[in-house]
């Protein structure tokens, strides 16, 4: 049911983290794997994990999706290389905190807006093209995935540019599930809870993130980025041909814990 032979599936921000969680899940199942990642070396590592953990052709773009000539340059590179793109992650992003609201400065706003919102929108826009073209050309089909976030959902003080983010590609999924549902291109967004992602390798700091969304979560645990790897198979393969303009939350049940 979530077999990806011969599907190609790029992520953008893939060379670590979530991103590469998404294509791990996709290369379980036999999939093509593109990485997009602004740091060349980081990505051959990832493609070299990726082929170990059973991935088909490979392929990766050094890319900054914050530049739009950027993205274009870099997916039609993709399609040169494999061909074709099935499957859309659109991940690429980082967040930072302000003090408070009135502390948050437009360069800090600007600066991740750049890459978490209009970063995205270039990626899903190409996606957009190729799959609309490749449907008239009488090959309909295709997943595009977006990446979310609890911050749709609550409050983060000192976040609200984070948020905006989100919360705004939350509602471009939307749009495009309608717009692109005539060509049989499914849109969806995945929000993940809190997500051990490596971004630290203190030990001491590592446990006490662990303990703190463990008291948050009714699974009793932070969230891994093997996590990601069952819905990534899911999104991305025909099992979800019916699955379109959702939130696929993935959080463990944070949402739904009021303590």
């Amino acid at each position: 049911m979530f077999d990806l032979a011969g599907k190609v599936v790029l992520a953008t921000g893939a060379n670590s983290g979530i991103g590469l969680g998404f294509l791990m899940g996709c290369a379980h199942q036999g999939a093509d794997v593109i990485v997009w990642g602004r740091r060349a070396e980081r990505n051959a590592e990832a493609l070299a994990a990726l082929k170990q953990a059973g991935a088909g052709r490979v392929h990766h773009e050094a890319v900054d999706v914050a530049d739009e000539a950027a993205v274009v340059t870099a997916f039609a590179s993709s399609l040169a290389a494999l061909g074709r793109v099935d499957c859309v992650f659109a991940n690429a992003g980082f967040s930072s905190r302000a003090a408070s609201f009135a502390d948050l400065t437009t360069e800090t706003y600007h600066s991740l807006i750049n890459v978490n919102q209009h970063g995205a929108f270039y990626t899903l826009r190409e996606a957009a093209r190729h799959m609309r073209d490749r449907a008239n050309a009488g090959d309909p089909g295709g997943s595009i995935v977006v990446c979310g976030s609890l911050s749709i959902f609550y409050g983060l003080p000192g976040m609200e540019h984070y948020a905006a983010a989100k919360g705004a590609l939350a509602a471009m999924v939307k749009g495009m599930a309608v717009e692109l549902g005539p060509f049989g291109v499914r849109v969806n967004m995945l929000a993940p809870g809190s997500i051990l992602t490596g971004m630290t390798d203190d030990p001491a700091v590592i446990e006490q993130l662990k303990a703190r969304f463990a008291a948050k979560t009714p699974l009793g645990r932070m969230g891994e980025v093997a996590d990601i790897a069952g819905p990534a198979a899911y999104l991305a393969s025909d099992a979800s041909r019916f699955h379109t303009g959702d939130i696929m939350v993935v959080d463990g049940g944070r949402c739904v814990y009021s303590a």
